[in-house]
């Protein structure tokens, strides 16, 4: 079992710069895809970023494709969610998540989810 707790949101004017950290519990934890995910006001989650096991592959929602940067650290069993370029419609609240499956986008395969960390961008 894997505990995540999410850390770093904060508001930010459009423009700016975040880092999310996301800190797991376990001794597993280099075992596990992590995940970002979003959820703004009245919307669904929708899926931001992954990383497999290593860090040596992920993958980024076209929104966030060349803004956004995940990587992790199996020493210090942390995800990261690096934000730049960061926009209005990027407010929501961020959640990092883990799963056994290999990288993917869909949040029905992930079985850990942290409590979020919010994000508000103003303009």
């Amino acid at each position: 079992q894997v505990q995540l707790v999410e850390s770093g949101g904060g508001l930010v004017q459009a423009g700016g710069s975040l880092r999310l950290s996301c800190a797991a519990s376990g001794r597993t934890f280099s075992r596990y895809t992590m995940g970002w995910f979003r959820q703004a006001p009245g919307k669904e989650r929708e899926f931001v970023a992954s990383t497999n096991w290593s860090g040596g592959s992920t993958t980024y929602a076209d929104s966030v494709e060349g803004r956004f940067t995940i990587s992790r650290d199996n020493v210090k069993n942390t995800v990261y969610l690096q934000m730049n370029s960061l926009k209005p419609e990027d407010t929501a609240v961020y959640y990092c998540a883990a799963t056994l499956y290999g990288s993917t986008w869909d949040a029905r395969r992930y079985a850990y989810w942290g409590q979020g960390t919010q994000v508000t961008v103003s303009s």
